[in-house]
Order: structure tokens, then C-alpha cells, then sequence
């Protein structure tokens, strides 16, 4: 059985796997996870009948993502593995969204080939995306192109450059990104369900790491824009200029 658990975003994904068995839940996360996550999560073990003793691993999204939200996942995961003596899966949180996207093509009748490769961008705010090129190797993902910070121009340079069989995330309408790409998937259908199958996929191949191991994975030092840059923002805004 996995514990899997994610705030990335501003939806809060939890998990509990294993044994042909598995239960979700999707809920308002952003400044909210930090309450609710941990009861949440006692609540989830509480509907399967099980305690965390029984959990062999625990794994939750180590990001990119936003800064507060991957410091209360890790900081979750970390303590209870830490409790009760359990390992840790550090999630690809951009990969959950490429996991979902692939059950969302095979939903559709056209599902990913192996050595198909994704996409996934999502929006950063500040104008910014966090995008990763993955692919399908048939059993699990692997990562072609890191996850890494892009101004919306370099990021289509990116997509040009290397060309694949879909594009996902939240960033595709916001800077227009969806054009010309063969398959897309703008939203996640459960951002739960992908978070489970990832962490078994993680498991499976053996990824299990120790607790005090376990961190965020920052792509972006800069949290907030100044007033500054904010006041230009929306001036050049405003006037139809570039951002």
C-alpha cells in the first residue's frame, strides 16, 4: 500500500493504493493544504480500513510547483515517513500531469505508444511556465528534458525544437500554446488518480529513497513579483504591449 500526496497546484491530490485497491481524493489545496492535508490524509486510511503502520511507502509531488504548496507536501511526507519509519517517493509533480494525460488518450481510443513523448506546461504565474518533455516507455515515464523555468517565447522555441505526440497543463490556453500540436489536454481529469499510478509506477521501479532525503524540487528562486514589476505588468498591458 502507498500514501501518495500532492500541493503543487491549487488542487490538493491524495492518494492510497495497492492490492487492486485504491481511493482519491481531489480538493481545494493552495494556502489551504497546509490544514487540511494531514487530516485529510488520516481521513483516507480511515475509509480503507488501514493505519499508517501498514503503508509501505509514502510519496508525494516534490514539484516544480508553487514554493509553499511543495514545502507543505514534503514537509507532510517527510514527517510521517519519519514517524513511522517508512520510505519516501519523490514525484515528478509535472509527470503527474503526463500520467494523466495518457489515461486521458486512452479514455479518447488513441492511447500513447511506447517511446511516445509529452509535453507538459503549466502555468507559473509571473508570465512564466514550468514546462518537461516525457516519455512513455510503455511501463512508466521517463524524463527526455527536465523540468525547467521558460518566458512563454522560449518555451515555443523548445516545443518547435522537439516536436511530440502531445502537449498538457495548465499553461496551454493562457499563452496559446496548444496551436498546431497533434493531441492536447489542457486540464487534468483527477489529479488523484494520476498521483496514485505514478507513485506505483515509482515504487515499481524501485525509486524508494529515505525519509530525510526527501525535498522540493525548486525551479524558480524568485517567489513574487515587485510593485515595480507589477506596475509595468499591467501598464504594458494596458497599452498592448509585450509583458
Amino acid at each position: 500500500m502507498l500514501l501518495a500526496l500532492d500541493s503543487s497546484t491549487e488542487t490538493m491530490a491524495l492518494a492510497l493504493v495497492g492490492e487492486g485497491k485504491a481511493w482519491h481524493l481531489d480538493a481545494e489545496g493552495g494556502a489551504k493544504a497546509s490544514q487540511q492535508m494531514v487530516p485529510e490524509l488520516m481521513a483516507l486510511l480511515a475509509r480503507a480500513g488501514l493505519c499508517l503502520a501498514e503503508v509501505q511507502a509514502i510519496a508525494f509531488g516534490r514539484g516544480p510547483g508553487a514554493f509553499t504548496g511543495l514545502r507543505t507536501a514534503c514537509a507532510v511526507a517527510q514527517g510521517l515517513a519519519l514517524g513511522a519509519d517508512k520510505p519516501v517517493l519523490a514525484l515528478d509533480s509535472l509527470m503527474l500531469v503526463a500520467e494523466d494525460a495518457r489515461q486521458q488518450a486512452a479514455d479518447r481510443g488513441n492511447p500513447l505508444a511506447a517511446q511516445d513523448r509529452l509535453w507538459v506546461a503549466m502555468d507559473a504565474r509571473m508570465d512564466e511556465i514550468y514546462a518537461g518533455l516525457y516519455r512513455w516507455d510503455g511501463q512508466g515515464w521517463q524524463t527526455d528534458h527536465a523540468p525547467a523555468l521558460y518566458e512563454p517565447e522560449a518555451l515555443r522555441a523548445q516545443l518547435a525544437a522537439r516536436p511530440a505526440a502531445g502537449l498538457a497543463g495548465s499553461a496551454l490556453q493562457p499563452f496559446g500554446l496548444a496551436a498546431g500540436a497533434a493531441a492536447t489536454y489542457p486540464w487534468c481529469t483527477s489529479r488523484a488518480r494520476a498521483l496514485g499510478r505514478l507513485a506505483c509506477q515509482a515504487w515499481a521501479q524501485g525509486q524508494a529513497i529515505a525519509a530525510d532525503q526527501a525535498l522540493p524540487h525548486y525551479v524558480r528562486d524568485k517567489v513574487a513579483l515587485t510593485t515595480a514589476e507589477r506596475e509595468a505588468a499591467a501598464a504594458a498591458r494596458a497599452a498592448g504591449g509585450p509583458l
